[in-house]
Parts: structure tokens; C-alpha cells; sequence
């Protein structure tokens, strides 16, 4: 038999006057998510970090002249705790979500990037808020999160003109030595992917590298390494964006500070699986892309952010 399940209980009684208050409550118990037993018996998970707040709405209701107290219910069976966990069942309010993030993703081609950048980050704060409060998360929340990446990395795709299409072929492990004080090439106005691929060359691979910020893959000078391109040496393979081939072709991944990283610039690239990081970063550079009077600037401001990055992820990896 599993063991028992124990919830925090807020049973209370309004007064019939106070309409304010009785919204007020009411409103509060379904921001923390509370599942509803019955009228006037409000349930949270006990270890949900939210239980805690049924204390300080139990106090509310007392100053209001009503009656509250809080308690513990624990769960004798499998099949009450099954009974009750249907109380917190989200999968309607994730299904009007996924549906709403498909209407965008069909609309995102003929928005403005700032509307729907606006809209996007408005999703996304709907789907972390229902995450929040969604106790025991299942398939809808898994869908949720895949629609939610997918229209992220289709905004990235019609913001950045001219991003690689991933090639079908094998990471080669190379040598670099052959890669030292050489002209680098990449797509003038680098964003995420390239910024984070020059620091990396820059720092790792090649420390005497030189960068050619060009507007179309034939205005590669001779001679150049060309990176987060079609035809480049260095771009798109797979699932693994130019950051994480360049890591695999130096055998850098064996670097876990470098590997936290690359997750984060995965992400931002092309979606998949949020990293909690990942936003701050991409607000961080967002603010060195707007002070930038030049790709070169910006590459540099870009490097300093990424070297404190990469120090905070080592000294996190050396603690654990």
C-alpha cells in the first residue's frame, strides 16, 4: 500500500454580507490552486510551497467575521488520494493554452516581431503560472511545453533571416592547432547562436581569432572558417546548434560548465527544453545588443557576459 497522502485544509464560512470580501478570498484560493472538496473546504498538497499562504487567507477570513480554521487531512487509501488528486486535474486549462499558443504560432509569420515577441512572453508567462499550480504535472503539461518551444523557435526563425538549416551529417573531432590565428566568419548582426559561438572560438579554440561579420555566405574572404551558416565549416547539425558542434568537433563537452551553457543557447536558438537561466542571459545580451555601435562591440560585450556565465557555472559544479 502506498503511503498516506496528507493535505493542508482551509475550511471556512463567510458572513453572507461582504461580497468584496468573499471575491477576494475566493480569488486568492484560486491563484494558489486550491482544489475544492466541497463548499467551503479548500485543499492544497501539504508540501506544496503554496500551503503555507492557507494560514495568512485563514487569518483574512476571521478579521472579515467569518469563521476559518486550517487543518491537515491525510488520506487513508490509493483510491481517496486518487479521488482527490482529480481536484487539481489542469488538463482542460492546458488544452485552452495549447490551443491558444497554435493560434500564435499560425499568426506569428504576419505579426510584427515586437507584437509577437509581446505575445509570446505573455504565453509564456500564462503556461509557468498553470505549471505553478499544476501539483501533479502529466502529458498535457509535457505538450504544453513542446507547443510553447515550438512557437518560440518559430519566432527565432522569422526574426533571423537567414538561419541555417540543420545538415544530416557526423561531428568530426579536429584538431586545433590546425585552427590558430585565423579569420572566422559568421552573419553580420549575431545574435544568440553567434555571439555565443565567437566567445567560445575566442576563448577556447583559436585565442588569436579575428571575426568577419559579412551579409551573405559568398562574402566569406578567402580563406576564412565559416561558422552559423549554410555551407559553413561550423553550423547546424541535428538537433545541435553551432555552439553545441563546435563544442563536440574541440572535444569540449566534456567541460560541464560549458555543457550547462550550451542548454541554454539550445534553447534560445532553436527552443526544446527550458533552461531557468536562459531568460536572464537572453535579457542581459539584449541589453549589450542595444548599447552595441557595431558587430565587433557587440561581440566583445557579448564575451564579458559569457566569461561570468561560465565562471558562475564552474564555481556552482565545483561546489556540488
Amino acid at each position: 500500500m502506498p503511503p498516506a497522502e496528507t493535505f493542508a485544509a482551509l475550511v471556512l464560512s463567510l458572513p453572507s454580507k461582504g461580497k468584496t470580501v468573499r471575491m477576494r478570498i475566493w480569488r486568492a484560493l484560486l491563484g494558489l490552486g486550491c482544489g475544492v472538496l466541497r463548499d467551503g473546504v479548500y485543499l492544497l498538497p501539504k508540501e506544496a510551497p503554496e500551503a503555507s499562504r492557507l494560514a495568512g487567507l485563514e487569518a483574512q477570513v476571521k478579521e472579515a467575521g467569518g469563521f476559518a480554521m486550517t487543518v491537515e487531512l491525510t488520506l487513508r487509501s490509493a483510491a481517496q488520494s486518487g479521488q482527490v488528486r482529480k481536484l487539481f486535474d489542469r488538463t482542460s486549462a492546458y488544452a485552452s493554452l495549447i490551443a491558444r499558443i497554435g493560434a500564435a504560432q499560425k499568426a506569428a509569420g504576419r505579426l510584427a516581431a515586437p507584437r509577437a515577441e509581446t505575445l509570446a512572453r505573455r504565453l509564456r508567462r500564462s503556461l509557468e503560472d498553470l505549471a505553478r499550480t499544476d501539483f501533479y504535472p502529466g502529458e498535457a503539461s509535457r505538450q504544453a511545453r513542446e507547443a510553447m518551444a515550438g512557437l518560440e523557435g518559430a519566432l527565432r526563425g522569422h526574426s533571423s533571416v537567414g538561419e541555417p538549416r540543420s545538415a544530416r551529417a557526423r561531428v568530426r573531432r579536429l584538431d586545433a592547432s590546425k585552427y590558430q590565428r585565423r579569420v572566422w566568419a559568421t552573419r553580420k548582426n549575431p545574435w544568440i547562436d553567434r555571439l555565443a559561438s565567437a566567445w567560445l572560438i575566442k576563448r577556447f579554440v583559436d585565442h588569436g581569432a579575428r571575426f568577419s561579420w559579412i551579409e551573405r555566405p559568398r562574402d566569406r574572404p578567402r580563406g576564412a572558417v565559416g561558422f552559423d551558416f549554410d555551407g559553413a565549416e561550423f553550423t547546424h547539425v541535428g538537433n545541435r546548434v553551432t555552439f553545441e558542434v563546435l563544442l563536440e568537433s574541440f572535444g569540449l563537452e566534456r567541460d560541464a560548465a560549458l555543457s550547462r551553457l550550451a542548454a541554454a543557447i539550445h534553447f534560445l536558438d532553436i527552443g526544446g527544453v527550458p533552461v531557468a537561466d536562459a531568460g536572464g542571459l537572453e535579457m542581459v545580451l539584449k541589453g549589450a545588443r542595444g548599447n552595441a555601435r557595431s558587430d565587433d562591440e557587440l561581440a566583445l560585450a557579448a564575451a564579458t557576459v559569457f566569461d561570468h556565465v561560465y565562471s558562475a557555472y564552474r564555481s556552482a559544479g565545483e561546489k556540488v
